[in-house]
């Protein structure tokens, strides 16, 4: 399944361009953190498909994307992107701005480091990866992050083939235990005079 965009610096420079229209420096940890929320998001609303070509990693502070950070080490990159994104695209990132935009880059360090898939990946070892099914499960059945219906305005949006498809949150499928009713009690028969047969012996 093919990402919504082609290059994950058509996300990462419309949360620089967006911050700066909010006369905000857009700090290297923060938007780290805000396109790691973007994906997982994404994925949840969306079948498990990514927003972008990106991979994430379990750094010391925070989920990071290598690329992005090479590439803005010095400063914003010199590097083609789309910056007319869908308005399909521009309504997802901007429901994500309006939740997360004002928080401080400590506290979406501690939000996303708090998410069961950062944990997982950081236990195997600092600067492990990050897999997107394993970022969609945490947020879809976590607690340490809002739901996606919290996050993601209810719209109607475009599928791959034009089709158009309506947010809805992704959940995991009951198993096999959880999914049984359990088995009714079984009752004696009762007589026309109502007792119950065989009588009770006592």
């Amino acid at each position: 399944m093919s990402s919504a965009v082609e290059s994950v610096f058509d996300i990462a420079f419309w949360f620089v361009d967006t911050a700066l229209s909010q006369n905000e420096y857009l700090q290297p940890q923060k938007l780290h953190r805000l396109l790691f929320l973007s994906q997982a998001y994404y994925s949840v609303a969306f079948g498990g498909r990514a927003l972008m070509p990106a991979v994430f990693i379990a750094g010391d502070m925070g989920p990071v994307e290598p690329n992005v950070y090479r590439a803005f080490a010095k400063g914003r990159p010199d590097i083609d992107a789309d910056l007319f994104l869908s308005e399909e695209i521009k309504s997802f990132l901007e429901s994500i701005w309006r939740r997360f935009g004002n928080h401080t880059p400590d506290r979406l360090a501690t939000l996303t480091k708090d998410t069961l898939a950062y944990k997982q990946a950081f236990k195997k070892g600092p600067r492990t990866e990050i897999p997107l099914q394993a970022m969609r499960h945490s947020f879809a059945v976590g607690r340490e992050t809002p739901s996606v219906d919290q996050v993601v305005k209810p719209k109607v949006m475009r599928s791959q083939t034009g089709a158009s498809v309506t947010v809805k949150a992704w959940k995991p499928k009951a198993t096999a235990a959880e999914s049984t009713p359990p088995m009714a009690t079984a009752r004696p028969p009762v007589t026309k005079r109502g007792r119950p047969w065989p009588p009770t012996i006592k």
